[in-house]
């Protein structure tokens, strides 16, 4: 007997379908990397850095991306490629042993600087778009600027929360990896920790290696007729670098493929589901 059966969504049942027009972005390029940053400085809260110059006794508890920075510029000599500098924003949360049953959490910011390059093809239009900051009829300064755009495509970075491989408290003179100042600091990162950060110069420091994965792909918007298709990571792998001893047991972790898709269908709870577990209000 021949099984019937309907592959088509719930959404799409009883309905007609029809071509339409989208206006989207185009992925021209795109590639995942398995990066792990060694002994990167950790700015520390003001509170933080007073405790790491009493005690080495500490562990990192979390370690979160709070924000990212992407630069695009052209590759001379290659038209059509780009390379991309990117700037992740990682929160690491800790907690310091100052005594027997005496502990106590701190925070602070490490910042890890990544790059590839990408095809991103080449543009002949200049794109303006109504959306300003401000709705006013006279704008000025950057609301303005906010509308109009260059000819560069668009770069996006996709990423999980990183892994910390280790941690140590080292001594002021140490060398540790650092790309960017205290002063360059965005205001949206310090906001999202604890307290002031430290410059802590002449001071012990925090450093981590942190494991991370990502994605990377560059975007040109386009206008299409299509039929959509679940999206796939990306096969090609982005250029890594030399093999240290620290990064050994991270790099022959496999990729997260699962993280970075969207699942199409959500688990359905009833009613009896909820009164089994007893969870929420007790009424």
């Amino acid at each position: 007997m021949t099984e019937n059966r309907n592959t088509g969504s719930l959404c799409d049942r009883g309905r007609d379908r029809e071509t339409v027009c989208i206006d989207t972005y185009r992925v021209l390029d795109s590639c995942r990397d398995k990066d792990c940053f060694e002994d990167v400085r950790v700015y520390l809260t003001c509170r933080g850095q007073e405790i790491i110059d009493r005690t080495t006794a500490v562990r990192v508890r979390d370690a979160r991306v709070l924000w990212s920075y992407i630069d695009i510029d052209n590759v001379p000599f290659n038209r059509g490629f780009y390379q991309l500098t990117v700037k992740i924003y990682v929160r690491i949360l800790c907690e310091a042993c100052l005594g027997p049953g005496n502990s106590e959490d701190f925070d602070g910011v490490a910042v890890v600087e990544k790059k590839a390059v990408l095809f991103g093809s080449e543009g002949n239009v200049s794109i303006f778009k109504s959306e300003y900051q401000n709705n006013s009829f006279c704008c000025a300064g950057e609301n303005c600027a906010a509308a109009r755009t260059s000819n560069l495509p668009v770069a996006v970075l996709e990423t999980v929360d990183p892994i910390v491989l280790s941690s140590r408290v080292v001594e002021p003179h140490h060398h540790c990896r650092c790309c960017c100042s205290l002063d360059e600091m965005p205001d949206v990162v310090c906001s999202a920790v604890s307290g002031d950060l430290s410059d802590g110069d002449g001071s012990n420091k925090l450093v981590v290696t942190l494991g991370l994965f990502s994605v990377l792909r560059i975007e040109r918007p386009a206008q299409y007729l299509v039929s959509a298709s679940e999206f796939s990571v990306p096969d090609k792998e982005c250029v890594a670098g030399a093999e240290n001893d620290p990064c050994k047991l991270f790099m022959s972790m496999e990729f997260p493929e699962k993280e970075f898709s969207v699942p199409s269908k959500l688990p359905v709870r009833g009613t009896g589901d909820r009164d089994e577990k007893k969870c929420g209000c007790n009424n």
